[in-house]
């Protein structure tokens, strides 16, 4: 059985919850329970009290990568929860900027916290890079291999130690894989920068001969034209998984081309909901 709880989501369909432009979820399940990412803001910790999560019984705080709307709340989560270990990838650190309309971003999308924060926080952090099994059914991905083929949707840029703008190759990026029972496997992904099939993909390598039972996802398909989208959903189709929630960052569009695809088997979900499998 597992159980989890939007926190931080772009929608909320609650009066007692708020919505912002991030993702958190609180999962349980019968061996751990689990934050994956921690949103924009302490918005995350407000939702979880009106739902009544108790954060206190966190046993550890997953980071999807190094962008500030899934770790601007991670200094929240430290000061509610005294020991849960923050796992994070090791490139998660350093200035990261979006494109828009041809143009780099002059702002930071990356981990925005300041140097004092930072350090009274990395005492917390496991640095990540390949997979890492919490338990027999849990697994925090590491760095997720490209799949021939396939594209980012959107290209981002950091500073190297010249201080030149480079493609951040979002070796960062990781995905959290729980066994549920005989079910299957259930994948969250923060964004999927490095693309949504590459995290399937991946999955069947970690999980050799099992079914992927469900996708829980932000899929970065927000800026990305209608033939891509429609790409990224036949192959989602192809997969026949159980459920599909895409969230966050995939773009009401592709969200609407997924529920036609899917049915009843694309669920919408928003901050304060809960589901249960």
């Amino acid at each position: 059985m597992m159980k989890f709880t939007f926190l931080s989501e772009n929608k909320t369909e609650r009066d007692d919850c708020t919505a912002e432009f991030g993702l958190s979820v609180f999962i349980e399940t019968e061996e751990m329970k689990l934050l994956f990412d921690a949103g924009a803001s302490d918005l995350f910790a407000r939702n979880a009290a009106c739902r009544k999560v108790n954060l206190r019984k966190a046993d550890a705080l997953v980071i999807s990568h190094g962008h500030y709307d899934h770790t601007e709340g991670v200094p929240a989560f430290c000061r509610i929860n005294s020991h849960a270990p923050v796992y994070l990838h090791k490139n998660a650190f350093g200035a990261s900027y979006g494109m828009i309309g041809g143009e780099i971003d002059k702002k930071s999308c990356g981990i925005l916290w300041d140097e004092e924060t930072k350090q009274e926080i990395l005492p917390r952090i496991r640095f990540t890079d390949g997979p890492i099994r919490l338990t027999d059914q849990i697994v925090i991905s590491g760095t997720i291999p490209d799949t021939e083929g396939i594209r980012p949707t959107e290209t981002f840029w950091r500073k190297n130690e010249q201080g030149e703008l480079v493609r951040d190759d979002m070796s960062h990026e990781q995905f959290l894989a729980i066994r549920c029972g005989e079910q299957g496997i259930y994948l969250f992904s923060g964004c999927s920068h490095k693309g949504v099939i590459p995290a399937l993909e991946y999955a069947k390598t970690l999980f050799p001969g099992e079914k992927i039972a469900g996708l829980i996802a932000g899929m970065h398909l927000l800026g990305a034209d209608r033939r891509t989208r429609q790409e990224v959903v036949d192959r989602i189709a192809a997969e026949n998984l159980d459920m599909v929630m895409p969230v966050h960052c995939t773009g009401i569009e592709a969200i609407c081309m997924l529920k036609n695809a899917l049915g009843d088997r694309c669920i919408l979900a928003a901050a304060g909901n809960r589901y249960r499998i």
